[in-house]
């Protein structure tokens, strides 16, 4: 009988020393599965962070792998479109006018004062076609005919000042690309420099000079888009203006010659 005991109190204690065993593998697999998991996400998260690398730093690296020489002069053409495009944006703002309340007013003016009361008027008032107005009014004791001759005159003038600095960022447009393209012929000759010197055309002697080579281009094709985006954009505001500018002309002096009748 006590043999019996004996066994199963050793068969009790095997089995829960085993339980025992068993419940810290458990643990142990437990564990090392949540810090693998820590680990990987870790590490997703160092990949997440590489990929989403900020653009401008990644701009940045690209332009000093680029080299200062050219890649600098494109920055500089880069700087000064963009200078002449927000001071022609803003000036084209200012001259942007309500052509039909200004009628009105000077109509009302006309109507009430006479001419002198609308040159008073139009003192006020900013914008190329206020000033093309006053032009026109102060000729009107000449004729109707000479105050259209006023506005029209007056009206290529206010034209060109819309016009004003638009053929340099033109010109930026234009240069930026070429100087890319340059420094890549110039990167290009110096990379064949190697081939011949080295006498052994090896892909390790050359990818690095062909890769800066063309960082220029891309640049300057970049600042290109950029520039033209804008060219674009005061193109067609300078357009806009100057057809309400003529619109107004023509109402201008159809009111003229209105006042003058009935004078």
């Amino acid at each position: 009988m006590k043999k019996v005991f004996t066994i199963l109190a050793i068969v009790g204690m095997l089995f829960f020393v085993t339980s025992n065993v068993q419940a810290q593998n458990e643990q142990a697999q437990n564990t090392q599965a949540q810090t693998e998991k820590k680990v990987e996400k870790a590490k997703n998260s160092d990949a997440e962070a590489t990929d989403t690398k900020s653009f401008h730093q990644e701009l940045k690296k690209r332009f000093v792998e680029g080299g200062p020489a050219f890649m600098g002069i494109v920055l500089l053409t880069l700087i000064l479109g963009l200078a002449v495009a927000i001071e022609r944006i803003i000036y084209l703002s200012f001259a942007d006018t309500n052509t039909d309340n200004l009628l009105d007013e000077v109509e009302g003016a006309l109507d009430e004062g006479g001419v002198e009361e609308a040159k008073d008027l139009l003192r006020e008032k900013k914008g190329p076609i206020a000033s093309i107005f006053y032009e026109g009014l102060e000729r009107m004791d000449e004729g109707v005919d000479a105050a259209e001759k006023a506005v029209v005159s007056y009206g290529n003038v206010q034209v060109g000042q819309l016009e004003k600095n638009v053929s340099w960022l033109a010109l930026f447009i234009a240069v930026a690309p070429m100087f890319g393209f340059m420094g890549t012929v110039i990167g290009m000759i110096q990379a064949f420099d190697k081939i011949e010197a080295a006498g052994d055309m090896q892909p390790s002697l050359v990818a690095g000079g062909i890769k800066v080579a063309l960082l220029t281009t891309v640049f300057g094709l970049i600042v290109a888009i950029i520039l033209q985006v804008f060219y674009n954009f005061i193109i067609a505001k300078i357009d806009s203006i100057v057809n309400k500018m003529e619109d107004a002309s023509i109402s201008l002096v159809d009111m003229l010659v209105k006042y003058s009748h009935n004078k």
